[in-house]
């Protein structure tokens, strides 16, 4: 019998996310499986939580609220700038993607969620913030060697 798998080991899956109403967002459906360090961070808190304890060949579904997912959707991060203060040459159209500076050198990207004549809305959340998430997961292989994420 395999091993479970634990935190940090490295396991490759297979997985379909979906939002609540049905509609996929991901999967690896027509791609290789996808492998990854449980509890490296490179999937979302619920996800890395799902995997652990399970064996090869296992699969589950996963309902992951936005606590483990991509947190909730902050309304502090939601503001309206003047139209003016964009460079006026540059065309702004919804679900575009702009940076943004802030202190320190640092940027925040921003989904343009609104355009009027006057003012144009930003969302700083990410883009699934505030939504529930429902994953199928099967796990294909466990107890991989770190060199197996790059193909190796």
């Amino acid at each position: 019998m395999t091993e479970q798998v634990k935190d940090g080991d490295v396991v490759r899956v297979r997985y379909t996310g979906r939002y609540q109403d049905g509609e996929v967002f991901d999967s690896t459906d027509g791609r290789a499986p996808f492998t990854f360090v449980v509890g490296s961070g490179a999937v979302v808190k619920g996800f890395d939580e799902a995997v652990i304890g399970m064996r090869a060949g296992e699969r589950t579904q996963v309902t992951i609220g936005p606590d483990k997912a991509y947190g909730p959707h902050k309304e502090e991060y939601v503001l309206s700038i003047p139209r003016s203060s964009m460079p006026a040459q540059m065309s702004v159209s919804t679900g575009m993607q702009l940076k943004l500076p802030l202190q320190g050198g640092k940027a925040m990207t921003a989904t343009v969620t609104k355009v009027t004549r006057e003012l144009i809305r930003l969302d700083g959340n990410h883009p699934m913030a505030g939504k529930t998430l429902v994953f199928d997961i099967e796990i294909v292989a466990t107890g991989l060697k770190p060199t197996d994420l790059f193909g190796g």
